[in-house]
């Protein structure tokens, strides 16, 4: 058995048995795992709110050869997501960041950028200014997992896009000139195809103190979505959620 011990942000947790506990972590150094936390339900005094999704801190774990779950022993909070206000709309951003990760990762495989992408987007997350972490995440998300197209010329025919004239189909990949979107096209404003391509030369911090609606980069954001959406072939539940709230 090897004990291990790894910076991690818990995702998803669900009931196992009469007072277990299945927990979904992204660890920096391992990637993706689960693991079970013993009696995490029978006694709030072994991980008190340690175990609330987004909780940021440092986890120490139990493997045993062969077996897919880890044994879960400790989590010592870094940063607990209810330390700051909370409202149905951030939570609703959180369980996006949650359900894209648990979903979207692979298994045992470290992901060092995409750790670092949530641990700045978790800082950047609050009541105030839900709409550009949201929007920053879901495009780099995109683009690490290799499902975000050329922001600069058309899918369809490589010529360069031109503001004013860019769509995104329904059913398709890529970005496209007028001459080549479909009935289905939506279209991306010339100031979220602008914002794209300085979010992905920028970190978050760098948009903190810009205006933002809910309005802005909407279409932007539904873009990336519906890219994840269809690599991993089925509606995100929490995209749905952000929808009804506006996003």
């Amino acid at each position: 058995m090897s004990l291990l011990t790894s910076e991690a942000v818990v995702l998803r947790t669900w009931p196992f048995q009469e007072a277990d506990l299945i927990v979904s972590l992204f660890t920096r150094d391992y990637g993706r795992l689960k693991g079970v936390a013993k009696s995490a339900l029978k006694s709030r005094r072994r991980f008190g709110g340690a175990l609330e999704p987004m909780t940021v801190g440092r986890a120490w774990f139990a493997e045993r050869s062969g077996q897919e779950l880890v044994r879960l022993d400790q989590i010592e909070v870094l940063r607990s997501p209810l330390a700051a206000p909370v409202d149905h709309l951030r939570m609703a951003v959180l369980s996006f960041y949650a359900e894209v990760l648990d979903e979207a990762l692979p298994e045992r495989d470290p992901q060092e950028t995409a750790f670092r992408l949530l641990l700045s987007v978790l800082e950047q997350t609050t009541v105030e200014q839900p709409w550009m972490p949201l929007t920053y995440f879901t495009l780099w998300i995109t683009r690490l997992m290799g499902l975000l197209p050329d922001l600069l010329r058309c899918t369809a025919c490589g010529e360069a896009l031109e503001a004013g004239a860019i769509g995104f189909n329904t059913f398709g990949d890529g970005l496209f000139c007028a001459l080549h979107c479909n009935g289905n096209a939506s279209a991306l404003s010339d100031d979220s195809w602008r914002l794209a391509q300085r979010m992905l030369r920028s970190p978050v911090s760098a948009f903190a103190a810009e205006p933002w609606t809910r309005r802005r980069a909407q279409d932007l954001r539904r873009f990336a979505v519906q890219a994840l959406e269809r690599h991993l072939e089925r509606k995100l539940r929490t995209a749905e959620a952000l929808a009804r709230l506006g996003a």
